[in-house]
């Protein structure tokens, strides 16, 4: 158990210096014409005045199209307003899918002819000015067919807060090959070639998920995904215990209901380091337990570096949030960790955006409203 602790640390910290080590130092862009970005938004939206800043000082011209379900007033008033980027698609009401799947069949449906290069964002995401362009480079120099960055957690202040916000780092921050990588639905792109290949409106027929049903069309498809490593894009993380700890339960149960040999890998990989943890806290002694904090730190200070690199100032202040966990209590991020990965396969329901779904094989097989007024997702 020694040597395997031991290994089990070094690799962990060799991985997160890896990262840091093989970001991208010229962040080349592309700025090709025919860029369509799609966002899918809840009828209450409120126009996300810092979100459609940041697109307009994105260095890549698009169209933005929005996809809501029925009136959603903001992007109705954002698209008469400035008409010459912004396209409103309304979708309406899922019946038997994702809300937001609904939504993005609903505006992929409604594509041009010229339209060349197809992007997804997400509405909570604090996007650098170099997203656009950044996504699209892979693409246009013929480097891959899909590509994906991947979210930053921003915790708002909170110990439980910044804990998940140190799950999810985790992920973040791993060694990202082509060959085991899902895209996120918060910053992807592809090409229109590749969406009619893969019929896109047919592989989310019926789905919950967005990114996961493109991931496993494209692996099935034998596709070349990409990851974008200095794309880790900012989203805040807001709300109370149940809240944020429900937001990593529905991550990893759409994980779970879509393949549930990834869900496994996954798992395991946690469950190895949680046990060894407990190992090193029980029996380890004094030495074993500076081993666990020593690589604790040193991928505390690596990602710190990242956080320097990829995000904003600001940005990078709120997610260092969660490196103290890394530094005080490093064995709480695996238990916590493992506690979201196991308590994901208790129920194939996932509650989102106003509804609960009952999910099956990645397919919507009920859904059912949870709230008197939703505004779908």
């Amino acid at each position: 158990m020694l040597w395997l602790w031991i290994l089990l640390q070094g690799l962990s910290l060799l991985g997160v210096v890896n990262y840091w080590r093989h970001l991208p130092t010229d962040r080349k862009i592309e700025t090709p014409d025919g860029v369509v970005v799609l966002l899918s938004v809840r009828d209450d939206w409120d126009g996300g005045p810092d979100l459609i800043a940041r697109l307009k000082a994105q260095t890549a011209r698009f169209r933005l199209m929005i996809a809501t379900s029925g009136g959603c007033a903001a992007a109705d008033a954002l698209a008469a307003r400035e008409a010459d980027w912004v396209q409103v698609v309304h979708a309406g009401e899922a019946s038997d899918e994702g809300q937001k799947v609904h939504k993005l069949r609903a505006a992929l449906r409604a594509l041009r002819s010229d339209d060349r290069y197809v992007l997804f964002i997400d509405a909570d995401i604090e996007p650098p000015a170099r997203l656009v362009g950044r996504l699209l480079f892979p693409l246009v120099r013929g480097k891959a067919d899909i590509v994906t960055g991947y979210r930053m957690l921003l915790p708002e202040r909170g110990p439980m807060l910044a804990l998940v916000g140190a799950v999810e780092m985790q992920l973040a921050t791993l060694p990202r090959f082509a060959s085991a990588t899902m895209p996120w639905g918060g910053a992807m792109a592809l090409t229109r070639e590749v969406a009619d290949r893969l019929d896109l409106d047919r592989a989310m027929a019926g789905r919950l998920s967005d990114d996961m049903a493109i991931g496993l069309a494209g692996w099935r498809a034998k596709m070349r995904l990409r990851p974008v490593r200095d794309l880790l894009v900012a989203s805040p993380l807001e709300g109370n215990a149940a809240q944020v700890l429900g937001f990593g339960v529905r991550q990893y149960r759409h994980i779970i209901t879509n393949s549930p040999g990834m869900w496994a890998l996954a798992t395991l990989v946690v469950a190895v380091q949680a046990a060894a943890w407990v190992w090193a806290l029980g029996w380890g002694g004094w030495a074993m337990v500076a081993v666990g904090y020593g690589a604790a730190w040193g991928r505390a200070l690596a990602r710190r570096a990242i956080l320097a690199s990829v995000l904003e100032p600001d940005q990078a202040s709120r997610a260092r949030r969660s490196l103290w966990w890394d530094c005080i209590a490093p064995f709480a991020v695996s238990w916590a960790h493992l506690i979201v990965q196991l308590a994901a396969a208790t129920s194939s329901r996932i509650r989102w955006g106003g509804w609960d779904y009952w999910v099956r094989r990645g397919l919507v097989v009920r859904m059912k409203r949870v709230d008197q007024n939703p505004a779908g997702n």
